[in-house]
Order: C-alpha cells, then sequence, then structure tokens
C-alpha cells in the first residue's frame, strides 16, 4: 500500500511537469513488465500464463485501462488524501453490483453498510460541493466502479486462472494500444521527469507484486483492509509534497467509508466459513 501510494504521488507530480495520461499509463504498464515477467519466472513459471480464456483477459484488459484512466485521472484533479479516501468506496460498490448483477444475497447488514458508506462521501464531500472540481469528484466515484467491476471480472477469472497469468496478461495486452497512442501524444521530457515515470512503473509493479505476495500467504479477509493503510502514506506525501492537510470533512466521511469497507470485508468473511462450517 506505501509503493501504491507512492505511485499515484508521482504520477500526479509528473502530470504537473507535462506528462499526459496517457504517456503516464503507458510507462506505468512498460516498466512494470520485467519485474513481472521475472517473478512469474520465479515463482510458478512462464509456463503458468499459458490460457484458454484470452476473451476474458482481453475484456479484463479494457476494464483495466479504463480503470487506470480513471484512477491517475481522479489523483491528478483531486488532494491526494481526497482521492484515496474515495477510492475506498470500491467494496461499497462491489457489494452492490453483486446483488443488483450477479442477484447475490444481501442482508441488512451489508445494505446498511453499504448506506454508512455513502453517508461518508456526503460528509466527504459536503452538500454544497464547492471544496472539490466536481469533475475530480465524479472521475473518483467512477474509478471506484470500474474498480469494483474489475474486481467481479476478477473473481470469475480466478477460478481457472493462476493470479501471475492474470497479471501478465493484463499487462501485456495493454501495452500495444497504449503504444500505438503513444505515436500522437509521446514527447520527450527531462531527466528528473523520466525518472519520476521509472518510479511510478517500478512503484507499481512492486505495488502489484507485494499484493499478490500477500494474497499468497494470507487471507483475501486479512489482507483486503490493509488497503486503507493507503490513507496514512497519501496523507504524509500529501502534507510533505503539496503541503495539504485533509479538511476535518474528509476524515469523518473517510473513517466512515472504512468502517463500512471493514464491515462488508467481515460479513464476507463470516458468510465464507458458514459452508466450510455446514
Amino acid at each position: 500500500m506505501m509503493f501504491m501510494a507512492v505511485m499515484f504521488a508521482l504520477g500526479k507530480v509528473v502530470g504537473t511537469r507535462g506528462v499526459s495520461l496517457i504517456e503516464l499509463i503507458f510507462y506505468r504498464q512498460a516498466l512494470a513488465l520485467p519485474l513481472i515477467v521475472t517473478w512469474v519466472a520465479m515463482t510458478d513459471g512462464l509456463a503458468s500464463v499459458r490460457t484458454n480464456r484470452l476473451g476474458a483477459h482481453v475484456s479484463r484488459t479494457v476494464l483495466g485501462l479504463t480503470g487506470m484512466v480513471l484512477n491517475f485521472g481522479s489523483y491528478l484533479l483531486l488532494p491526494l488524501t481526497e482521492a484515496t479516501a474515495i477510492g475506498f468506496t470500491m467494496p461499497i460498490f462491489a457489494t452492490l453490483l453483486s446483488a443488483l448483477l450477479l442477484r447475490e444475497a444481501t442482508g441488512p447488514h451489508r445494505w446498511a453498510a453499504i448506506l454508512l458508506g455513502f453517508v461518508g462521501i456526503i460528509i466527504m464531500v459536503r452538500p454544497d460541493g464547492m471544496h472539490f472540481p466536481p469533475l475530480g469528484l465524479a472521475v473518483a466515484l467512477s474509478a471506484a466502479v470500474i474498480t469494483a467491476c474489475i474486481g467481479l471480472l476478477l473473481r470469475d477469472l480466478g477460478r481457472t486462472e493462476r493470479t501471475g497469468a492474470i497479471v501478465f496478461w493484463f499487462t501485456i495486452l495493454s501495452i500495444p494500444p497504449l503504444g500505438i497512442l503513444m505515436l500522437f501524444v509521446g514527447k520527450a521530457h527531462d531527466p528528473v521527469t523520466w525518472a519520476m515515470l521509472m518510479g511510478v512503473g517500478i512503484t507499481g509493479g512492486v505495488a502489484q507484486l507485494c499484493m499478490t505476495g500477500a494474497l499468497r500467504h494470507a487471507p483475501v479477509s486479512v489482507v483486503l483492509p490493509m488497503d486503507y493503510s493507503t490513507i496514512i502514506w497519501s496523507t504524509m506525501l500529501g502534507l510533505l509534497i503539496w503541503g495539504e492537510w485533509p479538511m476535518y470533512t474528509t476524515w469523518i466521511g473517510a473513517a466512515l467509508i472504512i468502517l463500512s469497507g471493514l464491515y462488508i470485508a467481515w460479513r464476507e468473511h463470516i458468510r465464507s466459513r458458514r459452508p466450510a462450517s455446514a
């Protein structure tokens, strides 16, 4: 989560140094590829990336690139801590989409958690909506919705594909379309900007591998709540780089959103244990 926060902070900085969103995402993917290939080779072996579900990986890539554009866009448009906190609404939208699209049973406890999360959003942005750019808020919430959709797709892919294969195919399939766009938007930058772009790719790749490794050694119900520690790193980086200190409404709203997400994760953990107990 620390590497993830650093990646978005670097992305926000290079965005002010003339780097376009397409360039940012291209270097994020291209520079992370060597790390991912090396990691797959050293763990499951390169043979593990063979797949019979290329179409599903293409769908995941389309959604993943859309999510990346929206996520990086939200960090460019909003203060670091606020963009991070709104991103925490992903479990809320995932639960909502599971209930509406997949017809999964969602009891009153989880509906109450969803409501609590939306109350947190309202408190954070405040009813007058004048504290943050409306476009930034819309992009951040859209990013959370798309990320939730990605989560549903990954749940399906995870039934047949290894985690390393999913990460590999997302990275390798995203580079060609981004490379084509780079022919139109790519440009030269100063050495400091190039170094920061390398940092975006490396920290993004390391964050992805750390999360994958964490999920190998601990249950999802233990690992995913650690997402919320990102707000600590984002607040520290926002203060150090831009001198930003979140408003009190951000802290109250973020606390409610985090409580909502943790409660949803706990209920999911309890529900997953019931069939095993039976």
